[in-house]
């Protein structure tokens, strides 16, 4: 059963963001700390709502792209949890950009991968002390989303090998990217106890996914979470499609 003690889920303010929130708040044990945060509170009305009829849920600004920020963060998420710890990061702030061979530019490149990868790497840098203290709480208990776990909401369009129409350049290097800099934690974490995984949540009707896509934001989380409740030891590093079963990605 999924039921981590603790959660921070980055770019909570809409689409698949903003329904982790809802979804684990429907949860048979909700978290205790469910921090969501956003770039601008302002601008988050539906977030803020939440959180005024949930107290687990804490809004908090957060912008990946500076580390000043991401600090900061990690103060108010420590100050919380104290010798708890933190049991799940939810890397799932990301943009894209729809631009072909013809129209890309360096600096859209860029853009997209100081928010769709170096934020997530320095996310995690950041806040694995206390995904560590959490884990350290249950040694003997194997990796799962429950103990200690860094889980990057992915993309089918990161597979170098499934990609048979080419476009998006930015935004399918950067998760491609992405899925490096996990396979990288998975190895540098593993003697700490902390499962490192990414999950594809499928073509999902969100402002990034369009009106046409196949899935709404809670059938994708449903999927979402199956995949994660059943995360393992032998799971960690891998790539894998929610809506797909929770099978592998070869990327």
């Amino acid at each position: 059963m999924l039921s981590p003690k603790s959660v921070l889920i980055t770019g909570s303010s809409q689409g698949i963001g903003l329904e982790f929130v809802r979804a684990f708040l429907k949860l048979t044990t909700p978290p205790k700390h469910i921090f969501a945060s956003c770039i601008n509170r302002a601008s988050a009305e539906d977030l803020d709502e939440i959180a005024k009829t949930n107290p687990a849920v804490k809004v908090i600004e957060l912008d990946v792209e500076n580390q000043d920020s991401i600090e900061k963060a990690k103060e108010v998420v420590q100050s919380t949890v104290q010798d708890e710890g933190l049991n799940l990061l939810v890397n799932n702030a990301g943009i894209l950009k729809r631009m072909g061979f013809h129209d890309v530019t360096r600096e859209d490149m860029r853009k997209h991968y100081e928010v769709n990868c170096i934020g997530p790497l320095m996310m995690a840098k950041t806040f694995h002390p206390l995904l560590k203290q959490a884990a350290s709480r249950s040694p003997s208990d194997p990796m799962s989303c429950n103990k200690a776990a860094i889980i990057n909401v992915g993309s089918g369009q990161g597979s170098i090998s499934e990609n048979a129409s080419s476009g998006m350049y930015p935004y399918r290097a950067s998760k491609c990217a992405l899925n490096m800099m996990m396979t990288c934690w998975s190895i540098d974490m593993k003697a700490d106890g902390i499962l490192c995984a990414s999950i594809a949540p499928g073509w999902v009707r969100t402002s990034m996914g369009g009106p046409n896509a196949a899935v709404s934001t809670e059938e994708s989380l449903k999927a979402m979470f199956e995949t994660m409740e059943k995360l393992g030891d032998a799971d960690t590093g891998k790539f894998l499609h929610a809506t797909r079963g929770g099978t592998v990605v070869p990327w």
